[in-house]
């Protein structure tokens, strides 16, 4: 395993194109290849999955798993929070600057972390919209997707509903058989374009804003697809009152000393990049 001193630095900028601003604004997601570079994922890809398999909960296999959900995939949080090392990864700057280059914005902090497996057979990954977890004033939230190795289709690459994030709030679903059924349907009746980033290496990352329909296939592959995901915030936004108990989960995992009507700004919320 690599120390602290030999993983690579991540605050070098990144130059965010136009045009995916542009994209990301139009369909509610976009592809940005090598945000971190091949010899910075042959570093912190094995780290990351040493930390976030230590820290996993799961003891079941796939099958035993009680909920869909569950046998979608492995899914660790606040790794930056459980492993001091990890801080370097989700807090870097060239991240919270890309994330608020995106917005377009001015300053990012961060919402939480968390490592998502897709083990061998693991299950479809529900359709679902991330903004309905979230118990906060805005949606000027943003999630990075990046695997960890090479990932190809076969083996359960994300996929999104492009221009789903125009249609804003779609009703009380959290990602379950229910979810799936009904965004299925409306995916369907409304004729929406169904795109995937396609083969991604290690270090490219996928964007999406927080009402963005998306889901992923199963991965009948005997490779595990594993990546690291982290959402950033404005920084501004504040707490609102609880709508339904995840709005309540969230607050306790990932806001715990924020209070409805506070800015979201509490220990597990730093400022990771400003604007100068």
């Amino acid at each position: 395993m690599n120390s602290l001193g030999q993983l690579p630095d991540l605050s070098s900028p990144y130059p965010v194109p136009e045009a995916s601003v542009a994209e990301l604004r139009e369909k509610g997601h976009t592809l940005l290849r090598q945000v971190a570079t091949a010899d910075e994922m042959a570093a912190w890809g094995p780290y990351i999955r040493e930390v976030a398999l230590r820290n996993s909960e799961e003891d079941r296999p796939v099958e035993q798993r009680d909920t869909l959900l569950r046998r979608a995939f492995l899914q660790i949080q606040n790794l930056w929070w459980a492993d001091e090392t990890m801080r370097r990864f989700t807090l870097a700057e060239r991240f919270g600057r890309i994330a608020a280059d995106l917005l377009g914005v001015d300053a990012v902090r961060i919402y939480h972390d968390q490592a998502i497996f897709k083990e061998p057979g693991g299950a479809l990954t529900p359709w679902h919209q991330d903004q309905y977890y979230f118990p906060l004033d805005g949606d000027d939230v943003i999630t990075m997707w990046m695997p960890l190795t090479d990932v190809t289709p076969e083996m359960g690459s994300l996929v999104y509903a492009s221009g789903s994030q125009r249609l804003g709030y779609l009703g009380e679903f959290e990602a379950s058989e229910q979810s799936e059924a009904v965004f299925r349907k409306m995916i369907a009746e409304t004729g929406m374009e169904l795109e995937s980033p396609g083969p991604m290496k290690a270090g490219d990352a996928t964007w999406h804003t927080s009402w963005t329909l998306h889901g992923a296939p199963a991965n009948p592959t005997d490779t595990m697809r594993a990546a690291m995901t982290v959402i950033w915030m404005a920084d501004g936004l504040r707490g609102i009152e609880p709508q339904h108990e995840w709005h309540s989960k969230d607050y306790e995992k990932w806001m715990p000393d924020v209070h409805p009507g506070e800015l979201a700004a509490g220990r597990l919320n730093p400022l990771v990049w400003r604007r100068s």
